[in-house]
């Protein structure tokens, strides 16, 4: 009679939690929005938000090494949200006037 090998379950020793990264991402989309007010112009909505956008993933960085890798994940993540929409809104006004806007 032969024996059924199983296979050996493999458990992740730090899983990311959903919510953990929903964190991430609120608190993120919360910094980023602070610093995007700043500025007034086009130029200064996209200079704030790179640099916002920039500590953030610092401290997404910080996070993956010593913290949680879910609010790591969320925070990355809403930096990438934050940084499209500004690309678009230099997009969307460079196609209305019809010259670099920065």
């Amino acid at each position: 009679m032969t024996q059924l090998r199983t296979r050996p379950t493999l458990r992740e020793p730090h899983p990311v939690r959903p919510w953990a990264v929903v964190a991430g991402a609120l608190a993120a989309g919360v910094w980023l929005l602070s610093f995007g007010m700043f500025g007034v112009t086009l130029g200064g909505y996209v200079g704030w938000t790179v640099l916002a956008g920039l500590l953030a993933w610092a401290a997404a960085l910080a996070l993956t090494r010593y913290g949680d890798r879910g609010v790591a994940a969320g925070v990355a993540a809403a930096t990438g949200v934050a940084w499209a929409a500004a690309a678009l809104s230099v997009i969307a006004e460079w196609i209305r006037r019809g010259a670099w806007p920065l």
